[in-house]
């Protein structure tokens, strides 16, 4: 699978996205609210920016780069 450039402040999107979600992972079920709108936002982001085809491939690239 080739690698697309992905402008920095999207992998840095990502990177965020995943540790709003593993902060929401471990919060507990009383306070997570802004955590989830949060996440809501990151993601709504992500799906409108990168075609759902490449958007695993940005995950992978923000994860290889963290």
């Amino acid at each position: 699978m080739a690698h697309h450039d992905y402008a920095p402040d999207l992998l840095q999107t990502q990177r965020e996205w995943t540790r709003t979600y593993q902060a929401l992972a471990h919060a507990p079920a009383s306070s997570n609210t802004a955590l989830r709108r949060h996440l809501l936002d990151l993601s709504r982001y992500i799906a409108q920016t990168v075609p759902r085809a490449k958007q695993a491939d940005l995950r992978r690239r923000a994860q290889g780069l963290s």
